[in-house]
């Protein structure tokens, strides 16, 4: 039987670290907005039934006339003050048919519909499921004098990545939970985590960056050359 799967697209935050005066959703990577990039994945993944997009206030115009180009997409509605806030408009505006979202980066314009369809799945079996990669580098927990406290074991080290995929009752309950405590989460998994449920990590791909600073854009540029 066809589960009902929502996507949530969270591109809300305020491209600070980009440092340029738009937004990174709206920065053309090889010809096109990077949140089209992003879109064009969801809509071509036949895991996936919709799609909403989470933005902010002055990017909502725009955003809309990109989203017209997907069939899929449902609605664009605008964030909130934090994360838990901002993807929950966004679950609010999917339709009650939805039976699992998938949370993921407006800016991770380099996922594919396969990575998309492997996270889905597992979730379907789990309920709480991420895409993530191993640690290559060493990592060291510092003090606030930035002087190493202890070094983790490497092996047991993962980069999340997204989407994040959940059942709709434990992600509601997740929100539900964040946003009552105002807890300071940086991804979906941490509310989860918060409830003490499991998530699964599904090996992801070293290419599903995240555009975070000016270099990341001809990273993605490169990836996407390649791909061609």
């Amino acid at each position: 039987m066809k589960r009902f799967v929502s996507a949530i697209i969270a591109a809300s935050g305020n491209s600070t670290r980009m440092g340029l005066s738009i937004s990174k959703q709206l920065i053309k990577i090889n010809g096109k907005p990077t949140i089209e990039h992003t879109l064009s994945a969801f809509e071509n993944s036949e895991i996936i039934d919709e799609i909403i997009v989470v933005c902010r206030q002055q990017d909502i115009d725009s955003i809309n006339e990109i989203a017209e180009k997907f069939s899929k997409v449902k609605a664009v509605v605008t964030g909130g003050v934090t994360r838990a806030d901002s993807v929950k408009n966004g679950v609010m505006a999917a339709t009650e048919d939805a039976q699992f979202f998938a949370i993921h980066d407006g800016a991770r314009p380099l996922i594919t519909p396969d990575d998309i369809k492997r996270v889905v799945e597992c979730a379907f079996e789990t309920g709480g499921a991420t895409l993530g990669t191993f640690v290559t580098d060493t990592i060291k927990v510092v003090d606030d004098s930035n002087v190493i406290l202890s070094t983790p074991v490497r092996e047991t080290l993962r980069a999340v990545q997204t989407p994040q995929v959940f059942k709709r009752e434990l992600y509601l309950r997740a929100i539900d939970n964040a946003v009552k405590n105002n807890l300071s989460v940086t991804d979906d998994c941490s509310m989860v985590e918060a409830l003490g449920e499991k998530v699964e990590i599904v090996l992801g791909s070293v290419e599903n960056i995240k555009l975070t600073t000016v270099t990341d854009l001809s990273l993605a540029s490169a990836i996407l050359d390649n791909r061609k």
